[in-house]
């Protein structure tokens, strides 16, 4: 196979988990959300109520600060002021419906959502999060979509399509009901979607994950991904701190394209070309996502490019091991090959690390995250 003879068969794929999970206590449609509100907002919604305006930050403490799941919760309310807001508003959690656990230690939960950009019944959709782990370390892969626009070759949620970009609140419920919350030390922006095809759901947050009236998280805590959307990524990189991760996987632009077709709308020169204008040697970071297909982006040629690519760019590569999914014609990248990579890079002076493979036995690694099945189970 040369350098660019990429080929694919499209389908469906066969999902992870069993239909009997699909029935599942949904919210009252007849009521609204309070998580995912800021308190400015808090402050409109209590004055709607005619309760006092300090109100609001009660509330909010409630919600960001100790993690309520009901109304009935925030003793700090009087009686009449629980009942004015549970008459019309409800916290808005949703548990996990069910879980799968690798033999590593990823747990993959799967949470109903509340889709806001489409017309579906809105207990009709599901996305999968990945909680991760790691000796001193605990990470959640949460999902900002259900599907994805971008369509990369070597991913299976570009498979299922775009089904609805996720409410902050069904974003933020995947943290708040995640059972292991209070373990978490890092938070992704890598599960199902992309990230700037929902930004303004994203931002919001982040913004509550780091605000002092919020989870009061360090944006550092936090790493946000993008193949690269046009006036996205820039207004990203405005608006919020934490860090950001590029799936590049090709430093040649066609065979970028072949592997993604975001590269038509945002060559991934003209995406590190605008990295290239903020600083990244301080507290916040940049890295580049790099999947590695075996005799097709990992030989000596690739790493050169990518040197070429990144000069004078404060960054980090991390390299990710292909994961097979049906239907995909790719071949995974040896150790060896990645190795030496890894080491062609550091010795040029981009650090760069093999990522660790984890969860890739139920379908939690990267790559590999779907739930077409119960989308359609519904329907």
């Amino acid at each position: 196979m040369n350098y660019y003879a990429i080929t694919t068969k499209f389908s469906l794929f066969t999902l992870h988990f069993s239909p009997k999970f699909i029935t599942f206590a949904p919210m009252n449609p007849q009521k609204k959300r309070l998580l995912g509100l800021t308190p400015t907002e808090l402050k409109a919604l209590v004055g709607s109520l005619g309760m006092p305006a300090f109100t609001a930050k009660q509330v909010a403490q409630w919600l960001y600060e100790k993690h309520v799941k009901s109304i009935d919760e925030m003793t700090n309310l009087s009686k009449r002021n629980r009942e004015l807001l549970s008459a019309e508003y409800e916290v808005g959690t949703m548990e996990p419906i069910d879980c799968q656990r690798s033999k590593d230690g990823t747990i993959k939960y799967l949470f109903p959502v509340c889709c806001c950009d489409t017309a579906a019944n809105e207990t009709g959709f599901f996305v999968e999060t990945v909680f991760i782990p790691d000796h001193d370390r605990a990470t959640l892969c949460v999902s900002c979509q259900v599907g994805c626009k971008m369509n990369c070759l070597f991913c299976q949620t570009g498979k299922q399509g775009w089904q609805g970009n996720l409410t902050a609140a069904d974003i933020l419920n995947q943290i708040y009901a995640l059972p292991e919350v209070d373990q978490l030390t890092n938070i992704v922006f890598m599960g199902q979607g992309e990230p700037m095809d929902n930004l303004d759901a994203v931002l919001r947050v982040t913004e509550i994950m780091t605000a002092d009236w919020g989870w009061q998280w360090s944006p550092k805590r936090i790493t946000v991904s993008s193949v690269g959307v046009r006036n996205k990524l820039k207004r990203f990189l405005d608006e919020s701190p934490c860090h950001v991760a590029i799936s590049m996987h090709s430093p040649l632009h066609e065979q970028r394209l072949q592997l993604m077709p975001a590269e038509k709308a945002m060559p991934l020169e003209e995406t590190i070309a605008l990295l290239k204008e903020y600083d990244f040697t301080h507290q916040r970071r940049c890295s580049f996502e790099y999947i590695c297909f075996g005799g097709l982006n990992d030989t000596p040629l690739y790493g050169r490019e990518i040197v070429r690519l990144l000069e004078g760019l404060e960054c980090r590569v991390n390299l990710i091991r292909f994961h097979e999914i049906p239907n995909v014609d790719l071949p995974a990248s040896d150790e060896k090959r990645m190795e030496a990579l890894r080491d062609y890079l550091t010795a040029h002076g981009i650090t760069t690390t093999i990522r660790a493979s984890r969860g890739q036995d139920i379908f939690a690694a990267c790559g590999l995250l779907s739930t077409a099945h119960q989308s359609h189970q519904t329907h």
